[in-house]
């Protein structure tokens, strides 16, 4: 397998009350990527301009950040014909890297706006290397510039930053700099495109923890109604668990769960209610084994959303009273 870490600039409307902003909010303007081969060694790049077909004026805090006048484009190919030159480039058997994970979730949006098939069926796995580096060298869940990571690494700046061929380089490097065996475990998932349905949901066991992604439902009703939504299985030994604290949630978004099992122990279960197109909605969930200071802390949770939970009854039953 080899990589192709990437970078995109894109366009959008000066005013966010145009309607084309329903339309496709981000237009790509410029691709920039670097393959490296399965030993992490630089081998191609790819970069090139796309002349824009939905904003015909360029929004003024992109033209400062990156430098690109609308002229600069005008002779340029469109998104469609240099996609499909991309995507011959990138070749077979790869995996994409990014800086966070908006620009897979981006050039996907780009691509079906503009009649192209999708990357494929179901999410899409890649490296999100600003995750990477922060499970490297910080504490897993900041997230970071490029050029902090970039300046952190030492890493000499011999070209500018916020052009897509230049931040797809310092990626690279970032990537090339991390060593860590269990950063490199933790890939990421985009789910512009969802499961179809259930025998194609994303179930994945990483190194201390494991991840589901189900299909699309049509409302959260139905989503927590659905038995492997609900489900709180080990990913060791693949028990069926007793729930000892209920799936409950402090905001309606996300829900918690603690179940015990006799041969690990406490596993603690999170899913994120999240919002798919046309109304929809999916679930992410992950289970974690826990020690007792996590455990007490969540069933400590529960107990104080339960406590804020009958005194808002409590003041309404008053309210009501007082209106007699």
């Amino acid at each position: 397998m080899h990589y192709v870490v990437m970078d995109l600039e894109w366009n959008q409307a000066s005013d966010s009350r145009d309607a084309r902003n329903r339309l496709l909010t981000f237009e790509i303007i410029e691709i920039g990527a670097v393959k490296l081969n399965s030993r992490m060694e630089i081998v191609d790049t790819f970069e090139e301009l796309i002349r824009p077909q939905v904003y015909d004026t360029m929004h003024h805090i992109t033209e400062k950040l990156i430098g690109i006048h609308m002229k600069d484009l005008s002779g340029c190919r469109t998104f469609d014909v240099v996609m499909k030159d991309f995507l011959a480039w990138c070749g077979e058997d790869f995996m994409f890297g990014t800086w966070g994970p908006q620009d897979l979730t981006e050039l996907q949006k780009n691509m079906r706006f503009f009649g192209m098939e999708p990357l494929g069926k179901g999410p899409v796995r890649f490296y999100d290397i600003q995750k990477l580096f922060s499970i490297a060298y910080e504490d897993q869940k900041v997230r970071r510039s490029l050029e902090y990571a970039v300046d952190y690494l030492q890493i000499p700046k011999d070209i500018p930053f916020h052009r897509a061929i230049s931040d797809a380089v310092y990626t690279a490097r970032v990537f090339q700099m991390i060593k860590d065996p269990i950063a490199l475990q933790r890939f990421s998932f985009d789910t512009f495109q969802l499961p179809e349905n259930h025998r194609s949901e994303v179930h994945v066991v990483f190194d201390n923890y494991a991840k589901y992604i189900s299909r699309p439902f049509p409302d959260k009703e139905a989503l927590m109604a659905d038995k492997e939504v609900l489900s709180t299985r080990c990913y060791l030994c693949h028990h069926n668990l007793r729930k000892k604290v209920r799936w409950f949630s402090p905001n309606g978004k996300h829900y918690y769960s603690l179940s015990w099992c006799d041969k690990h122990g406490w596993m603690k279960g999170k899913i994120r209610v999240k919002k798919a197109e046309d109304d929809m909605v999916y679930a992410v969930k992950t289970t974690k084994l826990v020690g007792e200071k996590e455990v007490a802390a969540l069933m400590e949770r529960k107990d104080h959303i339960r406590q804020l939970r009958k005194e808002h009854r409590h003041r309404e039953a008053q309210e009501k009273l007082g209106k007699r």
